[in-house]
């Protein structure tokens, strides 16, 4: 990990093992495995059923992100909160979503999240702390920035963390919403996924700054940068910000360096990008190097890992099995839950 946050010195730093190991129990870290196993299984699975005209419109997958979304969501108690992006289902599954409600929502069914209404990009678990995905390109900061500023005066203590991609840092909403929050210390972590490209358009080409982590100095908040595709690393940046957060501090930026295997959206040819870089990032993959760390440490045993794939699969197949089978939404409530009804004194 690198960046401006400053590790507390304990005798724990003096044990070599990586954060996450002797951070969280065992059983902590093999659930973080299923659900990294459970993001990359529902995205394969929804790719596969919009290939199969199951499920219609567009999606924005997140292959090849998982441990930033989990990591960032490890130390997040359930009454946390998070805004997401039109890339959210991992954020929405790292948050504690139920993948048969998801599915249900992509198949535009009553049971959905969102009754059918929200599908891939605006799909939200308000119960569950996710208060929603966003089609709008930097849409769910100000929003994070919005309900900081509720839980500072309502609920201290309760952090809010916007997830949001290397594209939004250049929409005045990122700058107007980093401002605001460090002004009025609002407990809110910024988590910036910079997989590299803003739809076809490479950070490169696009952002002044070599990382974007830098534009938090402009700010006066405190900032890290880490690899995305290490989860421990994650887990470990977000400690200092969550500190932070939640005694008063104000906010943080975290930039995670990561990369989306698949193109922008199903409708991308991804001809901006050779198939030798897609196949460099994919040797970084997240879900084999923290499998790899737990076999190393003895968390886990090679058999404990295929039981967790084999689990995995069952639940996607019973959670499509679900969609298909739950109800259409009646025509009579075409307008229901679209608009906030004017309640009449």
């Amino acid at each position: 990990m690198t960046g401006y946050f400053k590790q507390q010195a304990s005798p724990e730093n003096l044990d070599d093992r990586p954060f996450a190991i002797r951070h969280y129990s065992a059983d902590r870290l093999k659930d973080a495995l299923y659900r990294m196993h459970l993001i990359r299984r529902f995205e394969e699975s929804a790719e596969d059923c919009y290939m199969r005209g199951l499920i219609h419109g567009t999606m924005h997958l997140s292959i090849g992100q998982e441990a930033s979304a989990m990591g960032a969501c490890m130390s997040l108690t359930p009454d946390d909160q998070i805004t997401s992006t039109h890339r959210g289902h991992g954020h929405c599954i790292a948050k504690g979503a139920d993948v048969a409600r998801m599915f249900a929502e992509f198949f535009g069914r009553q049971t959905g999240y969102c009754k059918g209404r929200g599908g891939s990009m605006h799909i939200a678990d308000v119960a569950g702390g996710n208060l929603g995905a966003n089609g709008i390109v930097a849409g769910g900061i100000p929003i994070a920035v919005g309900a900081a500023m509720a839980n500072k005066r309502l609920h201290p203590g309760r952090v809010v963390v916007s997830f949001f991609g290397d594209g939004a840092n250049n929409e005045g909403a990122f700058h107007e919403s980093l401002n605001m929050a460090s002004v009025w210390k609002l407990p809110v972590i910024f988590v910036c996924e910079n997989n590299g490209y803003g739809m076809s358009t490479s950070t490169a080409r696009s952002t002044a700054v070599e990382h974007i982590a830098t534009r938090a100095g402009g700010y006066n908040m405190p900032a890290g940068i880490v690899d995305g595709n290490n989860f421990s690393d994650v887990t470990e940046a977000m400690q200092p910000a969550l500190r932070r957060a939640r005694t008063g501090g104000g906010p943080s930026l975290l930039e995670c360096k990561t990369y989306r295997w698949r193109g922008h959206s199903k409708s991308d040819r991804n001809l901006y990008r050779t198939k030798e870089e897609i196949q460099q990032w994919q040797r970084k993959d997240p879900i084999a190097r923290f499998e790899s760390s737990l076999l190393e440490y003895g968390i886990a045993t090679q058999h404990q890992i295929q039981q967790t794939a084999d689990r995995v699969e069952g639940d996607i197949e019973r959670a499509i099995d679900y969609a298909k089978e739950s109800p259409q939404p009646s025509v009579k409530d075409l307008l229901k839950y679209v608009y906030t009804e004017q309640q009449t004194p």
